[in-house]
């Protein structure tokens, strides 16, 4: 069930609330509301792959790459 909400309180960012097609929440903020907007159909747009990811896979790859990265320019591990 899609679902969104933009909302803004006087001297504050607007922030943007949206359900995908999965029923999984998201929310940010933007200092402008077209920028909101369109973050709103982004994350739509893109609701298959954010289902289809494996987001600790993604942080596990990403730490690895970043040690690697790290041996390669001779910096001590951290991890």
């Amino acid at each position: 069930m899609r679902d969104f909400s933009i909302t803004r309180k006087k001297g504050e960012l607007y922030h943007a609330i949206v359900t995908d097609s999965y029923g999984n929440k998201y929310e940010n903020f933007f200092e402008h509301a077209n920028k909101a907007n369109d973050w709103i159909y982004y994350v739509w747009s893109k609701e298959e792959w954010f289902n289809s990811v494996n987001s600790q896979e993604l942080l596990y790859q990403a730490i690895q790459e970043c040690k690697q990265i790290d041996e390669e320019n001779n910096i001590t591990k951290i991890i």
